[in-house]
């Protein structure tokens, strides 16, 4: 199977390109290093990936350049794009729109002008953000969508073209992600935050008292979700959640987050972000009837597997995430 991987020197990405290159694949990984986030981190990641066997890696600005190569594919599995919530107001909004919008529209219209029967299936990363806040249950696909922020905004904008290029015949699919962790994730995510400051001897940044809870994923569970909807046969246009049944707070995090580490921590409250829900948690039934998926690593042993990568980079010994 020929797959396109966009974003695949970023966190979930990278390691979806592990393991399509690790069951044999042809894989075409995509990104523009330069245009994250992190781009150092990014730089150092694509030059991984872009070492697997089997591996072909393409510089491509999905917002400007031509993408007749990244259509051309039995599955795309887009998960480019500008993540975060906090860095998507002011001028950060503008950024979310290009870098989510613009290149998903785009994107969809180059695999929808391939010949019939060449389209390829098309599989989107969202986010749990379009969601708002969850309430008295965890959040079902069918729920109102409520973003309260420009990063989930953008996020509900990349939904509503999904669902139009599903109506006009194009095979698509999106995964709602929730707050996903573990090696490789970017520097500015919570966990990796939360961990280097703990290392460092530094008060771990929080925003708010720490009650704010999530459903915290670990990438390994993402991957294998997001492979399930690139081989299932899946109403077009679906949307599916792909994160961790339990939500948990996250100063309970910090407390497994610190017992791993083997340090106590100082909390340095930071005022809260706006539009940062204040509780995110996933219904997974669907997740588990389409895909046959239900997450299989807990978060207290996720956390330790996060911790034993960044020790190792610390040490400068050679860790597979």
């Amino acid at each position: 199977m020929r797959v396109v991987v966009t974003g695949a020197a970023g966190f979930i990405g990278s390691h979806v390109v592990d393991a399509l290159s690790g069951a044999g694949h042809e894989v075409l990984a995509v990104d523009a290093p330069a245009r994250s986030p992190a781009p150092e981190v990014a730089r150092r990641t694509w030059a991984e990936v872009a070492a697997r066997p089997g591996v072909v890696a393409a510089e491509v600005d999905l917002a400007v350049d031509g993408l007749d190569a990244v259509a051309a594919a039995d599955v795309v599995l887009h998960l480019a794009g500008r993540p975060g919530v906090r860095d998507s107001w002011g001028p950060g909004r503008d950024i979310a729109q290009r870098d989510n919008v613009t290149a998903t529209r785009r994107l969809l219209a180059a695999c929808a002008d391939r010949p019939a029967g060449r389209r390829p299936k098309v599989v989107i990363a969202s986010s749990s953000s379009v969601y708002g806040s969850a309430k008295g249950r965890p959040n079902r696909e069918d729920d109102p969508l409520k973003p309260e922020s420009p990063y989930a905004v953008s996020k509900v904008e990349v939904e509503r073209l999904a669902g139009l290029a599903a109506e006009a015949g194009l095979r698509t699919v999106l995964l709602r992600y929730f707050s996903v962790y573990g090696p490789r994730q970017r520097p500015d995510m919570a966990f990796h935050r939360f961990v280097e400051a703990a290392l460092d001897g530094r008060p771990l940044p929080v925003f708010g008292d720490g009650r704010r809870s999530r459903s915290f994923t670990h990438v390994r569970d993402v991957v294998t979700a997001t492979l399930a909807a690139a081989a299932e046969d899946l109403p077009p246009g679906i949307a599916v959640n792909v994160g961790h049944p339990e939500h948990v707070a996250v100063r309970d995090a910090i407390a497994m987050l610190t017992d791993a580490l083997g340090v106590r921590a100082e909390i340095q409250r930071e005022t809260p972000v706006a539009g940062d829900a204040a509780r995110t948690w996933a219904d997974t039934r669907r997740a588990r009837t389409l895909l046959g998926w239900t997450p299989a690593i807990g978060l207290r042993d996720g956390l330790d597997d996060q911790v034993r990568w960044h020790r190792a980079l610390l040490e400068g010994v050679p860790v597979e995430a």
